[in-house]
C-alpha cells in the first residue's frame, strides 16, 4: 500500500513539476499601461530598480527549485497533497457593554470612531452566505458607515455640530433610545490644502489573490485620478525587503504614478515594520507644514517577518503623528486579514481603518468621501454624557465597547482619542430606562433611594459634552448642549435608520438585549428609510439583512 502511494506521488510530482516548468518559462506580457493588472503569479516580484536587486537572487532560487524535476527525484522528496491554508483572520475579543445604574455611574465617556472596516468586512461574509464572527462586529462601525445627512456647524467657530434625538426603542417599548451625533463641516477636493501622500503597499506573497493586490492597485488608481498638480505622491513597498518604487511625484503626473502601482507583483514574506519606517522617511522628505501629510497602507495585515515588536511599531507611529504625519490603513482580502492589528495601528496613527471588499467600496472612499478620508478637521474627539438621575434610572451605550474612557480622561488632553475628517459623522445610541417606568434591567437596591432628586432642570434628560483639538493644536476645545426629556412621537429618518443598523449589528453580536426583536422587525424598520438612498447603500443593507435571515435556521 505504501509503495503504491509512493509511486503515485512521484508520478504526480513529476507531472506537476513539468507543468510548472512549462508555465514559468512563458514570457510575461507588459501590463504597465493596462487599466487593470492581471492576477500575478506567486513567484513574481516587485518590478522596481530599488527592490529588484535585493530580491532577484532569492526569487531565482525559488523558481529553480520548483522547476527542476531532477532535484525532486535525486533527493527523493515526496510531498503529500497540500492541505489548504487554515483561516488565520484575527479579531480582538470584546465584551458587550453592560447596563449602568445612573445613581452609581451617571457619566459615560468614550472616544469617537469613524472607522468602517467592521461593516464592510461583515458585508463580505454575508455576501458569501456566512455569518461574520461575533468579534468582527463593532456596532458603532456599522452605524457610522451610513450618511445621515446631519446638519453641519452653523458658523466657523467650531468644525463640529452636536445633534440629539430621543424616541421609543424599537426593540423594547419599555425603554427609550437616545441618539447623540456629531457632524463635521463639509468641504470639496478643490478646497483641500496640498497633499503629501505616501502609499505603502504590501506586495508579499500573501497578497497574491484577486481580492488583494489587483483590487488594491485599482483602488489606489482611483485615488490618483483625484489628485492635483500641488499634491505629491511617493510609493514604497514591502515584502521580504522594503523599497522605494516612486520618489515624490506631482499629482498631475497620474500616468507615471499609476504605472508604478500597476507594475507591482506579489512575492516573499511580509516585513511590515521596515516598510512603515521607510514610508515615514519619504513623508518627512516632502513634509508640507501647510498641507496634509499622510501615510496610507494597503495590506492584508499579515505582518509575519521582522524583529520589531508591535509595541515598538506603535511607539514609532505615535511619535510620527506628533510630527504631523498621520496614518491610515486599508485592508484587503480574506484568509489572513488581521483586523485587530489594522485597527490598532490606525488608532495610534491618528487615522482610520477601512476594509475594501470591492471596487465599489474604493469608489466610496476615494471619490464620494475623499475629503473625509484625507483631511482631518478635528482630532482627539471625545464625548461625555451626564444623565439626570431624576429622569434616567439605567442606561447602556450601544457599541464603542473598545473605545470607553475613564471619566477623568475627558479633560486630560494627554489621552488620545479618535479623529474626524471633513464631512465625517459619528453617532452613538444609548438605550435608557426612565425613572418613572416600572421596568428595570436590574433589581432595585435596598439602601438607595429609588427616585433621587436633581438640582438640574426637570426638562433635561442628559447633558452632552464633547472635546476636540484642531489638527495643529495640543489644547482641546469644549462644546456642550442639554438634551430635552420629551421623546418624539415621529422619529426622524436618521433615528430610524441608525436604530435599524444598530439592531442588525446587535443581532450579529448575539446581544442579550434584543430578546423579542427579529429579522422581520429590522427589515420593516429599514424599509421605512429607503426613500432617501442616493448611492444604494441602504438597499444593499436590506439584502445583507435578508441574507442573514436566510441563515438563521442553517446549522
Amino acid at each position: 500500500m505504501n509503495r503504491k502511494y509512493s509511486l503515485i506521488t512521484i508520478t504526480t510530482t513529476l507531472l506537476m513539476a513539468c507543468g510548472t516548468q512549462s508555465t514559468e518559462s512563458t514570457g510575461t506580457s507588459d501590463h504597465t499601461n493596462q487599466e487593470y493588472a492581471a492576477t500575478p503569479t506567486p513567484e513574481a516580484e516587485v518590478v522596481s530598480e530599488s527592490a529588484t536587486l535585493a530580491q532577484s537572487q532569492p526569487a531565482m532560487e525559488r523558481i529553480a527549485a520548483k522547476a527542476s524535476p531532477a532535484l525532486v527525484m535525486s533527493d527523493m522528496i515526496i510531498e503529500p497533497p497540500r492541505i489548504p491554508e487554515q483561516n488565520r483572520e484575527n479579531y480582538a475579543e470584546t465584551e458587550i457593554s453592560p447596563i449602568r445604574d445612573v445613581r452609581l455611574e451617571p457619566v459615560s465617556t468614550f472616544s469617537t470612531d469613524v472607522d468602517t472596516a467592521s461593516y464592510t468586512n461583515a458585508r463580505r461574509f454575508l455576501s458569501q452566505g456566512q455569518r461574520p464572527p461575533t468579534d468582527a462586529v463593532r456596532v458603532e462601525e456599522f452605524i457610522n458607515y451610513f450618511d445621515y445627512q446631519l446638519p453641519g456647524p452653523a458658523g466657523s467657530e467650531h468644525p463640529i455640530n452636536i445633534d440629539t434625538e430621543l424616541s421609543t426603542t424599537p426593540w423594547n417599548p419599555d425603554t427609550e433610545l437616545l441618539r447623540v451625533s456629531l457632524q463635521t463641516k463639509r468641504s470639496d477636493i478643490d478646497s483641500l490644502p496640498p497633499l503629501n501622500l505616501v502609499f505603502l503597499l504590501d506586495v508579499s506573497g500573501s497578497m497574491n489573490n484577486p481580492d488583494k493586490l489587483p483590487l488594491m492597485q485599482r483602488s489606489f488608481n482611483l485615488l490618483v485620478s483625484q489628485l492635483r498638480a500641488q499634491d505629491h505622491v511617493a510609493i514604497a513597498v514591502y515584502a521580504g525587503q522594503s523599497g522605494v518604487v516612486l520618489e515624490p511625484t506631482p499629482g498631475n503626473r497620474g500616468r507615471e504614478i499609476n504605472q508604478a502601482i500597476n507594475q507591482l507583483r506579489a512575492g516573499g514574506s511580509t516585513h511590515g515594520s521596515a516598510g512603515i519606517q521607510l514610508a515615514y522617511d519619504l513623508a518627512q522628505q516632502s513634509f508640507n507644514e501647510n498641507g496634509i501629510n499622510r501615510v496610507i497602507i494597503g495590506t492584508d495585515g499579515d505582518f509575519n517577518v521582522g524583529t520589531t515588536s508591535i509595541e515598538a511599531l506603535k511607539d514609532l507611529i505615535e511619535a510620527k503623528r506628533q510630527s504631523g504625519v498621520f496614518l491610515s490603513v486599508l485592508g484587503f482580502g480574506t484568509g489572513n486579514y488581521n483586523d485587530a492589528l489594522m485597527e490598532e495601528l490606525s488608532n495610534h496613527g491618528n487615522g482610520q481603518a477601512y476594509y475594501i471588499d470591492s471596487y465599489q467600496e474604493a469608489r466610496k472612499l476615494f471619490s464620494q468621501q475623499l475629503t473625509a478620508t484625507l483631511q482631518t478637521v478635528a482630532k482627539d474627539v471625545k464625548i461625555q454624557i451626564e444623565f439626570n438621575p431624576s429622569q434616567v434610572a439605567e442606561y447602556r451605550l450601544i457599541g464603542y465597547d473598545n473605545r470607553l474612557l475613564n471619566r477623568e480622561d475627558f479633560n486630560n488632553d494627554a489621552v488620545d482619542a479618535g479623529e474626524m475628517g471633513s464631512g465625517h459623522s459619528v453617532t452613538a445610541l444609548y438605550e435608557i430606562v426612565r425613572t418613572h417606568s416600572e421596568f428595570r434591567f436590574n433589581d432595585p437596591l435596598r439602601y438607595q433611594a429609588e427616585h433621587p432628586e436633581s438640582d438640574t432642570a426637570s426638562n433635561e434628560i442628559a447633558f452632552v459634552k464633547t472635546r476636540y483639538k484642531k489638527p495643529d493644536s495640543q489644547t482641546s476645545v469644549l462644546m456642550s448642549t442639554p438634551v430635552p426629556s420629551i421623546p418624539t412621537d415621529s422619529p426622524s429618518d436618521t433615528q430610524r435608520l441608525s436604530a435599524a443598523v444598530a439592531g442588525f449589528a446587535e443581532q450579529l453580536r448575539n446581544s442579550p438585549y434584543l430578546t423579542t426583536w427579529n429579522s422581520d422587525d429590522g427589515i420593516r424598520l429599514l424599509q421605512s428609510t429607503l426613500s432617501e438612498d442616493r448611492w444604494g447603500y441602504r438597499q444593499e443593507l436590506l439584502q445583507l439583512m435578508r441574507n442573514a435571515q436566510s441563515m438563521e435556521h442553517i446549522d
